[in-house]
Protein backbone atom coordinates (compact mmCIF):
# COMPACT_ATOMS: atom_id res chain seq x y z
CA UNK A 1 0.00 0.00 0.00
CA UNK A 2 1.17 3.32 -1.36
CA UNK A 3 1.65 6.13 1.87
CA UNK A 4 -0.09 9.25 1.47
CA UNK A 5 1.57 12.85 0.51
CA UNK A 6 2.30 14.36 3.05
CA UNK A 7 1.04 18.23 2.69
CA UNK A 8 2.21 20.13 1.14
CA UNK A 9 5.04 17.97 -0.44
CA UNK A 10 7.60 19.92 1.30
CA UNK A 11 6.34 19.22 4.54
CA UNK A 12 9.34 18.19 7.37
CA UNK A 13 7.10 17.08 10.14
CA UNK A 14 9.70 15.53 12.04
CA UNK A 15 12.11 18.26 11.83
CA UNK A 16 9.60 21.16 12.84
CA UNK A 17 8.69 18.01 16.23
CA UNK A 18 12.58 18.22 16.72
CA UNK A 19 12.11 22.23 17.02
CA UNK A 20 8.88 22.10 18.97
CA UNK A 21 11.21 19.62 21.54
CA UNK A 22 14.29 21.74 22.05
CA UNK A 23 11.85 24.89 22.72
CA UNK A 24 9.91 22.92 25.39
CA UNK A 25 13.47 21.58 27.13
CA UNK A 26 14.67 25.57 27.00
CA UNK A 27 11.18 26.21 28.80
CA UNK A 28 11.68 23.39 31.41
CA UNK A 29 15.34 24.83 32.02
CA UNK A 30 13.79 28.43 31.97
CA UNK A 31 11.16 27.27 34.94
CA UNK A 32 14.08 26.08 36.67
CA UNK A 33 15.77 29.45 36.65
CA UNK A 34 12.91 31.14 37.77
CA UNK A 35 12.47 28.75 40.17
CA UNK A 36 15.88 29.83 41.67
CA UNK A 37 14.93 33.40 41.19
CA UNK A 38 12.47 33.15 43.15
CA UNK A 39 14.42 31.17 45.97
CA UNK A 40 16.61 33.52 46.35
CA UNK A 41 14.94 36.95 46.70
CA UNK A 42 16.38 37.78 43.25
CA UNK A 43 13.42 38.80 41.00
CA UNK A 44 13.02 42.75 41.55
CA UNK A 45 16.62 43.11 41.40
CA UNK A 46 16.02 44.68 38.13
CA UNK A 47 13.31 47.11 38.24
CA UNK A 48 12.88 48.22 34.63
CA UNK A 49 11.55 46.00 31.36
CA UNK A 50 13.89 46.85 28.77
CA UNK A 51 12.67 43.33 26.28
CA UNK A 52 15.59 44.52 23.65
CA UNK A 53 18.47 46.66 25.07
CA UNK A 54 18.28 45.06 28.55
CA UNK A 55 19.80 42.21 26.73
CA UNK A 56 23.43 43.36 27.39
CA UNK A 57 23.86 44.03 31.20
CA UNK A 58 25.81 46.34 33.08
CA UNK A 59 29.49 46.60 31.90
CA UNK A 60 31.55 48.78 34.27
CA UNK A 61 31.01 49.78 37.93
CA UNK A 62 29.01 52.93 36.91
CA UNK A 63 26.46 51.03 35.29
CA UNK A 64 26.28 48.76 38.43
CA UNK A 65 25.91 51.60 40.80
CA UNK A 66 23.26 52.96 38.55
CA UNK A 67 20.88 49.73 38.64
CA UNK A 68 22.05 49.25 42.63
CA UNK A 69 20.57 52.95 42.80
CA UNK A 70 17.32 52.11 41.09
CA UNK A 71 17.13 48.83 43.49
CA UNK A 72 17.47 51.00 46.60
CA UNK A 73 14.06 53.00 45.70
CA UNK A 74 12.01 50.60 46.24
CA UNK A 75 9.89 48.43 49.61
CA UNK A 76 12.04 45.47 49.26
CA UNK A 77 15.76 47.21 49.68
CA UNK A 78 14.16 49.91 52.22
CA UNK A 79 12.27 47.25 54.18
CA UNK A 80 14.66 44.08 53.85
CA UNK A 81 17.62 44.76 52.41
CA UNK A 82 18.86 48.34 53.50
CA UNK A 83 22.31 47.76 53.84
CA UNK A 84 23.13 45.32 51.20
CA UNK A 85 26.59 45.46 49.44
CA UNK A 86 26.97 46.15 45.57
CA UNK A 87 28.66 42.46 45.23
CA UNK A 88 25.53 40.97 47.06
CA UNK A 89 23.24 42.90 45.05
CA UNK A 90 25.07 41.56 41.87
CA UNK A 91 24.60 38.05 42.85
CA UNK A 92 20.71 38.83 43.24
CA UNK A 93 21.16 40.38 39.90
CA UNK A 94 22.45 37.44 37.97
CA UNK A 95 19.75 35.20 38.64
CA UNK A 96 17.26 37.48 37.39
CA UNK A 97 18.80 38.85 34.64
CA UNK A 98 19.94 35.30 33.71
CA UNK A 99 16.65 34.23 34.05
CA UNK A 100 14.99 37.11 31.59
CA UNK A 101 17.94 36.50 29.23
CA UNK A 102 16.83 32.77 28.70
CA UNK A 103 13.03 34.11 28.04
CA UNK A 104 14.75 36.30 25.56
CA UNK A 105 16.32 33.11 23.87
CA UNK A 106 12.96 31.12 24.14
CA UNK A 107 11.54 34.26 22.15
CA UNK A 108 14.40 33.95 19.67
CA UNK A 109 14.60 29.90 19.37
CA UNK A 110 10.54 29.93 18.63
CA UNK A 111 10.24 32.84 16.44
CA UNK A 112 13.21 32.63 14.23
CA UNK A 113 12.77 28.75 13.32
CA UNK A 114 9.24 29.40 12.73
CA UNK A 115 10.19 31.88 10.36
CA UNK A 116 12.19 30.07 8.70
CA UNK A 117 9.65 27.01 8.20
CA UNK A 118 7.13 28.47 6.84
CA UNK A 119 9.33 30.06 4.18
CA UNK A 120 10.50 27.00 3.02
CA UNK A 121 6.79 25.46 3.48
CA UNK A 122 7.61 23.08 6.05
CA UNK A 123 5.20 23.13 7.91
CA UNK A 124 2.23 20.56 7.34
CA UNK A 125 -1.55 22.23 6.59
CA UNK A 126 -3.20 22.67 9.84
CA UNK A 127 -0.23 23.43 12.14
CA UNK A 128 1.06 26.99 10.94
CA UNK A 129 -1.70 29.37 12.86
CA UNK A 130 -1.54 26.81 15.74
CA UNK A 131 2.07 27.32 16.15
CA UNK A 132 1.62 31.48 15.87
CA UNK A 133 -0.50 30.72 18.56
CA UNK A 134 1.92 29.08 20.74
CA UNK A 135 4.36 32.45 19.48
CA UNK A 136 1.82 34.80 20.79
CA UNK A 137 1.26 33.57 24.05
CA UNK A 138 5.13 33.27 25.06
CA UNK A 139 4.77 36.81 23.80
CA UNK A 140 1.85 37.39 26.73
CA UNK A 141 3.95 35.13 29.18
CA UNK A 142 6.96 38.06 28.71
CA UNK A 143 3.97 41.23 29.44
CA UNK A 144 2.66 38.99 32.52
CA UNK A 145 5.99 38.55 33.79
CA UNK A 146 6.61 42.21 33.76
CA UNK A 147 3.30 42.59 35.32
CA UNK A 148 4.28 40.03 38.03
CA UNK A 149 7.37 42.25 38.91
CA UNK A 150 5.44 45.46 38.65
CA UNK A 151 3.79 44.47 41.86
CA UNK A 152 6.84 43.95 43.76
CA UNK A 153 8.17 47.68 42.90
CA UNK A 154 5.56 50.26 44.72
CA UNK A 155 4.41 49.29 48.09
CA UNK A 156 4.93 45.59 48.37
CA UNK A 157 8.41 44.01 49.44
CA UNK A 158 8.06 40.91 46.93
CA UNK A 159 5.57 40.02 44.00
CA UNK A 160 2.30 39.04 44.11
CA UNK A 161 1.91 35.37 44.92
CA UNK A 162 -1.50 35.43 42.06
CA UNK A 163 0.64 36.51 39.51
CA UNK A 164 3.50 34.39 40.27
CA UNK A 165 1.00 31.70 39.94
CA UNK A 166 -0.36 33.12 36.37
CA UNK A 167 3.16 33.74 35.11
CA UNK A 168 4.05 30.01 35.72
CA UNK A 169 1.12 28.50 35.57
CA UNK A 170 1.12 29.65 31.84
CA UNK A 171 5.09 28.87 30.62
CA UNK A 172 3.77 25.40 31.89
CA UNK A 173 0.38 25.55 29.96
CA UNK A 174 3.22 26.48 26.78
CA UNK A 175 5.34 23.68 27.84
CA UNK A 176 2.19 21.28 27.26
CA UNK A 177 0.93 22.12 24.08
CA UNK A 178 4.37 21.92 22.93
CA UNK A 179 4.74 18.60 23.55
CA UNK A 180 1.20 17.60 22.48
CA UNK A 181 1.50 19.09 18.59
CA UNK A 182 5.18 17.88 18.77
CA UNK A 183 3.82 14.14 19.24
CA UNK A 184 1.08 14.88 16.85
CA UNK A 185 4.04 16.16 14.41
CA UNK A 186 6.22 12.30 15.37
CA UNK A 187 2.94 10.69 14.49
CA UNK A 188 2.33 12.57 11.60
CA UNK A 189 6.41 12.00 10.23
CA UNK A 190 6.02 8.31 10.70
CA UNK A 191 2.65 7.89 8.76
CA UNK A 192 1.15 11.17 6.43
CA UNK A 193 -2.73 9.76 7.16
CA UNK A 194 -2.37 10.15 10.88
CA UNK A 195 -4.78 12.82 12.67
CA UNK A 196 -4.13 15.29 15.57
CA UNK A 197 -4.57 13.42 18.85
CA UNK A 198 -8.10 13.94 20.73
CA UNK A 199 -8.20 14.70 24.58
CA UNK A 200 -9.64 11.41 25.93
CA UNK A 201 -11.78 11.91 29.65
CA UNK A 202 -8.96 10.51 31.54
CA UNK A 203 -6.54 12.68 30.46
CA UNK A 204 -8.46 15.30 31.03
CA UNK A 205 -9.29 14.50 34.55
CA UNK A 206 -5.38 13.51 35.25
CA UNK A 207 -4.22 16.63 33.51
CA UNK A 208 -6.62 19.43 35.10
CA UNK A 209 -5.84 17.35 38.92
CA UNK A 210 -2.05 17.94 38.00
CA UNK A 211 -2.81 21.40 37.06
CA UNK A 212 -4.90 22.42 40.21
CA UNK A 213 -1.15 21.22 42.28
CA UNK A 214 0.91 22.90 39.58
CA UNK A 215 -1.27 26.04 40.19
CA UNK A 216 -0.69 25.67 44.44
CA UNK A 217 3.13 24.81 44.14
CA UNK A 218 3.42 28.32 42.77
CA UNK A 219 1.67 29.58 45.16
CA UNK A 220 3.78 27.66 47.67
CA UNK A 221 6.52 29.49 46.01
CA UNK A 222 4.96 32.98 46.07
CA UNK A 223 3.92 32.97 49.72
CA UNK A 224 7.46 30.77 51.24
CA UNK A 225 4.69 28.85 52.45
CA UNK A 226 7.10 25.55 52.60
CA UNK A 227 8.29 27.61 55.56
CA UNK A 228 4.95 26.85 57.33
CA UNK A 229 5.73 23.60 58.49
CA UNK A 230 8.71 21.78 58.76
CA UNK A 231 7.30 18.13 59.95
CA UNK A 232 5.19 15.44 57.93
CA UNK A 233 2.44 14.31 57.61
CA UNK A 234 1.33 16.02 60.39
CA UNK A 235 1.78 20.21 60.18
CA UNK A 236 3.51 21.37 63.44
CA UNK A 237 2.07 18.98 64.79
CA UNK A 238 -1.33 19.56 63.97
CA UNK A 239 -3.85 17.30 61.23
CA UNK A 240 -5.35 20.04 59.54
CA UNK A 241 -5.64 24.17 59.72
CA UNK A 242 -8.25 24.48 61.59
CA UNK A 243 -7.54 27.58 63.66
CA UNK A 244 -6.82 29.58 60.10
CA UNK A 245 -9.85 28.64 58.25
CA UNK A 246 -11.59 30.21 61.19
CA UNK A 247 -10.06 33.14 61.34
CA UNK A 248 -10.51 34.39 57.62
CA UNK A 249 -13.05 33.91 55.30
CA UNK A 250 -12.43 30.13 53.10
CA UNK A 251 -11.74 31.85 49.94
CA UNK A 252 -9.52 34.07 51.06
CA UNK A 253 -7.54 31.19 53.27
CA UNK A 254 -7.08 28.86 50.15
CA UNK A 255 -5.24 31.21 48.40
CA UNK A 256 -4.02 34.16 50.91
CA UNK A 257 -2.69 32.11 53.81
CA UNK A 258 0.41 30.26 53.91
CA UNK A 259 -0.05 27.64 56.75
CA UNK A 260 -3.87 26.71 54.61
CA UNK A 261 -1.80 27.13 50.98
CA UNK A 262 0.91 24.36 52.59
CA UNK A 263 -1.92 22.26 53.17
CA UNK A 264 -3.82 21.81 50.26
CA UNK A 265 -0.88 21.57 48.38
CA UNK A 266 0.48 18.71 50.36
CA UNK A 267 -2.49 16.79 50.37
CA UNK A 268 -3.84 17.71 47.04
CA UNK A 269 -1.13 16.18 45.26
CA UNK A 270 -2.84 12.33 47.17
CA UNK A 271 -5.85 13.62 44.29
CA UNK A 272 -3.67 14.02 41.39
CA UNK A 273 -1.57 10.97 42.07
CA UNK A 274 -5.02 9.26 42.09
CA UNK A 275 -5.52 10.62 38.52
CA UNK A 276 -2.05 10.56 37.49
CA UNK A 277 -2.13 6.55 38.61
CA UNK A 278 -5.52 6.68 36.84
CA UNK A 279 -3.58 7.76 33.16
CA UNK A 280 -0.77 5.82 33.62
CA UNK A 281 -2.81 2.32 34.02
CA UNK A 282 -4.96 3.43 30.80
CA UNK A 283 -2.18 4.01 29.10
CA UNK A 284 -0.77 0.93 29.89
CA UNK A 285 -3.26 -1.18 29.39
CA UNK A 286 -3.98 0.59 25.70
CA UNK A 287 -0.25 -0.36 25.25
CA UNK A 288 1.80 2.88 26.14
CA UNK A 289 3.93 1.40 28.92
CA UNK A 290 6.79 3.68 28.33
CA UNK A 291 4.43 6.62 29.18
CA UNK A 292 3.02 4.24 32.21
CA UNK A 293 6.95 4.16 33.37
CA UNK A 294 7.27 7.73 32.88
CA UNK A 295 4.42 8.43 34.78
CA UNK A 296 4.93 6.38 37.75
CA UNK A 297 9.10 7.27 37.94
CA UNK A 298 8.22 11.24 38.14
CA UNK A 299 5.42 11.23 40.50
CA UNK A 300 7.26 9.22 42.65
CA UNK A 301 10.24 11.18 42.96
CA UNK A 302 8.20 14.12 42.79
CA UNK A 303 6.50 13.11 46.10
CA UNK A 304 9.61 11.87 47.83
CA UNK A 305 10.87 15.57 47.04
CA UNK A 306 8.26 17.20 48.07
CA UNK A 307 8.63 15.96 51.25
CA UNK A 308 12.36 16.20 51.47
CA UNK A 309 11.73 20.10 50.60
CA UNK A 310 9.56 20.47 53.63
CA UNK A 311 11.47 18.46 56.22
CA UNK A 312 14.67 19.92 55.43
CA UNK A 313 13.90 23.33 55.69
CA UNK A 314 13.37 24.46 51.95
CA UNK A 315 17.05 24.64 50.97
CA UNK A 316 17.51 25.93 47.09
CA UNK A 317 18.79 22.89 45.73
CA UNK A 318 15.95 20.50 46.15
CA UNK A 319 13.52 23.06 46.27
CA UNK A 320 14.83 23.66 42.40
CA UNK A 321 14.76 19.83 41.65
CA UNK A 322 11.60 19.52 43.24
CA UNK A 323 10.32 21.99 40.39
CA UNK A 324 12.35 20.73 37.59
CA UNK A 325 10.74 17.05 38.05
CA UNK A 326 7.27 18.98 38.69
CA UNK A 327 7.81 20.25 35.33
CA UNK A 328 8.83 16.11 34.18
CA UNK A 329 5.07 14.95 35.85
CA UNK A 330 3.69 17.65 33.35
CA UNK A 331 5.62 16.23 30.52
CA UNK A 332 4.98 12.85 31.28
CA UNK A 333 0.85 13.26 31.92
CA UNK A 334 0.73 14.95 28.51
CA UNK A 335 2.78 11.98 26.99
CA UNK A 336 0.39 9.66 28.89
CA UNK A 337 -2.70 11.53 27.67
CA UNK A 338 -1.58 12.18 23.95
CA UNK A 339 -1.29 8.69 23.54
CA UNK A 340 -4.53 7.88 24.38
CA UNK A 341 -5.87 10.57 22.51
CA UNK A 342 -4.10 9.20 19.30
CA UNK A 343 -5.26 5.97 19.46
CA UNK A 344 -9.28 7.60 19.83
CA UNK A 345 -8.19 10.09 16.75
Amino acid sequence: MLRPPLDPPTARPLAVARWLYAVAALIVVMVVVGGITRLTESGLSITEWKPVTGAIPPLNEAQWLTEFEKYKRIPEYQQINRGMSLEAFKNIYFWEYLHRLLARAIGVAFAVPLLWFWVRKAIPRGYGWPLVGLFALGGLQGVIGWWMVTSGLAERTDVSHIRLAVHLNLALVILAALVWVARDLTALARSADSRPARMTFVGAVALALLFVQLIYGALMAGLDAGLAAADWPLMNGRMAPADEFASRPFLDAIVNDPYVVHFIHRWWAFVAFGGLMWLARVAKRGGDRRSSVLIHSSVGIQILLGIATVMMGVPIWIAALHQLVGALVLVAAVQGAHGLGQRRA
